[in-house]
């Protein structure tokens, strides 16, 4: 029987010190070869430990074997240059130091399919999966190549549907594209990012999602947050086209933010991954605050159709803060499905 809203995680987790630096993004590893190999699946191995000891019903490898959510993807591409790099400015808000495309981009070979393979093996729980989605993929590079925003994001489209048809092969149930420059480019996705997103989807036979934040908790972001004003909408300007795109589920952020929660009515018919934690802050949640989240949400999505997440990846915050939230999570959302069952 289909579990009443199933909780999950939007995305990273943090890794254990033995394997990088904790509490960071972009954190090196500490050791390479095939001991760094053996590492990362045990850390694989460890967070979804933590996430069944937590509760959490779709697990997922909480990119323990990627540095980065992006740039480890693009990492494993032809045609794009690491050591040529170039300073650009990231989601309109932030300066970074970003590797160039130099030459037609392709995929040698699957990036994330045997780790995928490896988690399946490990539990019976349904699995996600995340992948960068083709608008942030490149956001997140200089194009010296193709000089067109949207020609490149077609080719990356192009790739990742043949990484998530081979992913949905190994078993993963649903595929998640992390597109945080969503909220940012507003035209770029309704005239054609949604469009490459749906190109980025096509035929697969597993579920679908996009994930759709306000960013990590480091200080660029919360900066930005800062001078949004009262009511975060930038939902707004690209829920109506996503409603009528063909993605199962779109995540947001809900918790703590200044989105208006009935922003989620735009989408309605859509299962919602509702972010009823914080990852900006290590303040742990209450069951209770988790459930009147979640509560608020249920006005405007069915219960059927709702996913309790996290609004963000949680790499930056310790383990013990992480573990405390998951657990928070979990049983909000049981508050609210025994008051659903009354």
């Amino acid at each position: 029987m289909k579990t009443l809203l199933p909780t999950s995680t939007a995305g990273s987790l943090p890794k254990p010190g033995w394997l990088a630096e904790p509490e960071k993004l972009w954190s090196a590893w500490k050791m390479e070869g095939e001991a760094l190999h053996k590492a990362k699946q045990d850390a694989l191995c460890l967070i979804l430990h933590e996430q069944q000891q937590a509760g959490i019903d779709i697990v997922s490898d909480g990119e323990q074997t990627r540095q980065h959510f992006v740039t480890t993807f693009i990492e494993h591409l032809n045609g794009v240059d690491f050591a040529q790099r170039k300073t650009v400015k990231i989601r309109d808000r932030y300066e970074a130091s970003v590797p160039t495309v130099f030459g037609a981009v392709s995929r040698p070979k699957s990036v994330f399919v045997e780790q995928a393979r490896f988690l399946r093996q490990q539990t019976q729980n349904p699995i996600k999966w995340a992948l960068p989605g083709p608008l942030t993929m490149i956001d997140t590079l200089y194009d010296g190549y193709y000089k067109s925003r949207e020609k490149l994001a077609f080719e990356f489209a192009e790739i990742l549907n043949q990484e998530a048809r081979e992913l949905a092969a190994a078993g993963v149930d649903i595929i998640q594209f992390d597109e945080p420059a969503f909220n940012v480019f507003f035209d770029e996705v309704n005239d054609w990012g949604i469009a490459a997103l749906e190109q980025a989807m096509q035929g697969l036979t597993c579920e679908t999602a996009v994930h759709i934040c306000y960013g990590y908790g480091i200080k660029a972001n919360t900066d930005w947050k800062s001078t949004l004003g009262n009511e975060w909408r930038q939902y707004e300007a690209i829920f109506p086209k996503l409603q009528q795109s063909s993605v199962d589920l779109i995540s947001l952020e809900c918790h703590n933010s200044k989105v208006p929660i009935e922003l989620i009515e735009l989408i309605r018919g859509k299962k919602v991954m509702v972010g009823a934690i914080d990852v900006a802050n290590s303040s742990i949640e209450t069951p209770e605050e988790v459930a009147e989240t979640l509560r608020k949400a249920l006005k405007y999505v069915d219960a059927e159709n709702l996913y309790p997440c996290t609004n963000c990846g949680m790499a930056p915050l310790s383990r013990d803060i992480a573990r405390g939230k998951l657990k928070a999570l979990t049983k909000g959302a049981e508050i609210v499905r025994n008051e659903l069952a009354r």
